[in-house]
């Protein structure tokens, strides 16, 4: 198959899938904002700002130009981190023509409105697009990608006609696509994932052990699944590659750059001075944030997430939180999700 396909970001991950694709022999452009990681993509095959040390698929061209990454393309790939998405949309959208496929590998919610990735791209986007949304996500460190570590993902879309065609593009030997129609829990697990990693950093960060850590984990993925459920997506979708999968790996993955944020501030450090000595973006931050109101908005009770809200931006003492979590009124274990609170 010959595609054309253009990826908008050249961060980590933006990186990785873009070398995965030309790899794949698909004409393959990338558009980055840093003129150093243009020159660096094209003159040594390597983005030694985002992904350094990795070699990178010299077919993979990158451009300064944004049309240059959409124009004429069969396939875009959105990898612009979740609270500047919305402008990425915008300045593409009259670039699109209707045919081309769309596929956010964004993970987060934004701030201001709320709203989910795709559902951010179907309020900006023309209907005659709709179709062809799609969203890829799974546990998925971009250097490993990018080293050609067997992987496993999934991509999620309502067209289910399309749906193959996104999965049969993105598989590889040593990159194996699932699919799904639920690209609701699929979004939301990618976004929620993010948060607890940064609760199992602080956790490790304060040497709290392994028990904690297991039973931080365990008890997300239930506080995951009711805010899933209430937005009406699949409670099965947690159990696969977006949920479970990628919490496991962004909790306790070393290139997990939100569990390095959480161990820094278990640590003791200030979370602004964190932030500020950051190349790239941990997700989890803002959408600790957007959690936090969605969670108050529809009545869902998140303690964990609410917790780290508080160490995070009610400046809570971190100490403070583990004997709060412990302290709630104690329950059956496998409630329903709907009914547990």
């Amino acid at each position: 198959m010959s595609l054309n396909i253009g990826v908008i970001s050249a961060g980590g991950w933006g990186t990785a899938l873009a070398s995965h694709l030309a790899l794949k022999g698909y004409k393959t452009d990338i558009w980055a904002r840093e003129p150093e990681v243009i020159e660096s993509i094209n003159a040594v095959h390597e983005n030694r700002l985002f992904l350094p040390g990795v070699k990178l698929t010299e077919t993979l061209h990158a451009v300064s130009e944004i049309k240059d990454a959409v124009v004429g393309k069969d396939l875009v790939v959105f990898s612009t981190p979740s609270q500047h998405i919305r402008k990425s949309f915008v300045e593409t959208a009259p670039m699109l023509s209707p045919e081309t496929n769309i596929v956010i590998a964004s993970k987060g919610i934004e701030n201001s409105t709320l709203k989910m990735m795709y559902e951010i791209a179907e309020e900006i986007l023309p209907e005659e697009l709709h179709k062809n949304i799609f969203a890829i996500s799974g546990p998925t460190f971009a250097k490993e990608v990018a080293m050609k570590m067997p992987t496993c993902a999934v991509v999620a879309g309502k067209n289910s006609e399309k749906l193959n065609e996104i999965q049969d593009i993105f598989n590889s030997s040593y990159m194996r696509i699932y699919r799904s129609s639920d690209i609701k829990g699929v979004e939301l697990g990618g976004a929620l994932k993010n948060i607890y990693a940064i609760a199992v950093g602080i956790l490790d960060g304060m040497k709290l052990g392994k028990n904690t850590q297991a039973a931080l984990i365990t008890r997300s993925i239930y506080e995951m699944a009711r805010l899933v459920m209430a937005l009406g997506g699949d409670q099965l979708t947690l159990s696969g590659l977006s949920g479970i999968g990628d919490l496991v790996l962004t909790c306790t993955g070393d290139l997990s750059r939100n569990r390095q944020v959480g161990i820094r501030l278990g640590q003791g450090e200030k979370l602004k001075a964190i932030l500020d000595s950051m190349v790239m973006v941990a997700e989890g931050v803002p959408t600790t944030a957007s959690v936090h109101d969605l969670a108050a908005k529809i009545g869902v009770e998140m303690p964990i997430a609410e917790a780290l809200y508080d160490v995070l931006f009610n400046d809570v003492d971190i100490k403070e939180s583990v004997p709060r979590l412990m302290s709630r009124s104690l329950k059956d274990e496998f409630r329903s999700y709907e009914a547990a609170k």
